[in-house]
């Protein structure tokens, strides 16, 4: 497995994966290290970050390989169907996996996804519209939102 972590506006990312594919990406303290030489298997993912952070990537072409559950990987696969600039809540991913009453688990696998930003887990929220839990921290997402907002909010005075 290889490991790389980059800077990103959100602070440190590292990232994890090999020829089969990216299986981790997570938000980091400040006190790891920047890597100096991103491994080949991550520059595509690094590239596609940068690219995603600096407003030109809306989507991402990157074979996955995130560990989890069958569910969870059924959970993860509903989570990359959510278009940029967009949000849907829990309850919409149970009704989309066939089961209403799977909300509390897919919940769970929401909150366990373990490729962060590509696989869009911040995309989700309450169903009152609330911003709920995240994984990086309620600022990120709140970040991460606004980034992929298609109505940007301009500086008043």
């Amino acid at each position: 497995m290889e490991k790389a972590t980059i800077n990103s506006p959100l602070g440190r990312i590292s990232l994890e994966g090999d020829k089969d594919g990216i299986s981790s990406i997570k938000f980091e303290g400040e006190t790891i290290s920047v890597s100096e030489k991103i491994p080949e298997n991550l520059k595509a993912a690094v590239t596609q970050l940068e690219a995603y952070f600096s407003g030109q990537r809306t989507t991402f072409q990157l074979r996955l390989n995130p560990k989890g559950t069958e569910f969870q990987k059924k959970v993860w696969n509903e989570l990359l169907q959510i278009p940029f600039g967009k949000t849907t809540s829990y309850q919409s991913v149970a009704n989309r996996l066939g089961d209403p009453k799977v909300i509390r688990a897919a919940a769970s696998a929401n909150g366990k996804n373990p490729i962060a930003i590509i696989i869009p887990c911040h995309r989700i929220i309450g169903s009152d519209g609330s911003l709920t839990g995240y994984a990086g921290g309620l600022q990120r997402k709140k970040w991460l939102l606004d980034h992929e907002s298609p109505v940007k909010q301009g500086e008043l005075f």
